[in-house]
């Protein structure tokens, strides 16, 4: 039941844009089926620069749109682009199949065309950017965002912190992992996870120079300690300040390392097919033992969202102890 409309409840300061044409066309105006004003929103100029933005107060998911004209005008947009931010300041445009998405507007001033997402956008601002408009008019739009509230467990990392999953028992022996999280981080360097055991198994992962590398390695202690282990690297700018979902499965030596939308798959080195981790896993650095607030190498600086390891929630248990 996520379908609330979620810009009629805001107040008018909500909207902003690029520019108006007048007061009356200012972008307060510019909510579904409103005819205050001049009946929505017109910039100074229409041209591929102009945008009308929302914010939505605080992260919510959205899962679709509407647009209607200039009320009882010939100003309508016939193709928009929307673009997304948790900030307000840096920008992502709304994809599909790793496209720019390209949305279908208006025909005419008041008939409302309603788009819903083929995958929700998690966000707190959105801009439509109009693209082309009615060729008698100029650009003219009322818009409407639909979804809810979103809760999410999110733990913030500064560079000295980090968060330990400390196992019941002394050592914890899996054939098969699942990692999944999402991240945001606007440092190109720094330890999301990691996990080693006293035969040599370890599992790091880790961002170096924007790209996510994840380093594992089963069971084989010469490698361990000569640096031959298995590393596969994906993903590129990842240090944007932007959300990037992460999923590592692992069964025996068969891994699928997964950033984003894109897999990779390949089979670990070492001469086992377990994984024995050693009292904890830490996330957001590598804790040198009896050394608190002292890190092996960079600390992760950003967020972590949506935390789980083997189906435990790490950070909401964290919030609970």
């Amino acid at each position: 039941n996520c379908d609330d409309a979620l810009v009629s409840p805001l107040p008018s300061t909500a909207l902003t844009s690029s520019s108006e044409l007048f007061n009356t066309h200012s972008p307060s105006f510019a909510k579904l089926n409103r005819r205050d004003g001049a009946g929505g929103w017109s910039p100074l100029d229409s041209n591929e620069q102009q945008w009308l933005q929302v914010d939505l107060g605080d992260r919510v998911e959205i899962v679709a749109v509407a647009t209607q004209g200039r009320y009882g005008s010939s100003d309508w947009v016939t193709s928009y682009m929307l673009m997304f931010s948790d900030t307000g300041h840096n920008w992502k445009q709304y994809r599909q199949d790793d496209t720019i998405w390209i949305f279908t507007g208006n025909s005419n001033a008041d008939s409302v065309v309603h788009h819903k997402f083929l995958h929700s956008v998690k966000a707190r601002f959105l801009r439509f950017v109009p693209l082309k408009w009615n060729i008698g008019g100029q650009i003219g739009l009322r818009v409407e965002v639909f979804g809810c509230s979103y809760k999410s467990d999110i733990a913030d990392f500064n560079g000295r912190s980090s968060l330990l999953y400390r196992f019941n028992q002394k050592l914890m022996s899996t054939f098969k992992d699942v990692v999944s999280l999402k991240f945001k981080s606007m440092q190109g360097d720094g330890v999301l996870f990691h996990g080693e055991g006293q035969r040599g198994d370890y599992i790091t992962l880790e961002l170096q120079k924007g790209k996510l590398s994840l380093h594992i390695n089963l069971g084989d202690s010469n490698l361990h300690f000569s640096n031959i282990h298995t590393s596969v690297t994906l993903g590129s700018l990842l240090d944007d300040q932007h959300w990037h979902s992460v999923l590592i499965e692992r069964f025996n030596k068969q891994v699928n390392f997964t950033v984003d939308k894109h897999t990779q798959h390949f089979r670990t080195k070492g001469d086992s097919d377990h994984l024995d981790i050693d009292y904890e896993l830490s996330f957001g650095g590598i804790p040198v033992p009896g050394k608190p607030g002292t890190f092996q190498r960079k600390n992760f600086h950003g967020c972590i969202e949506n935390l789980y390891y083997n189906g435990v929630n790490i950070i909401d248990l964290a919030k609970r102890r």
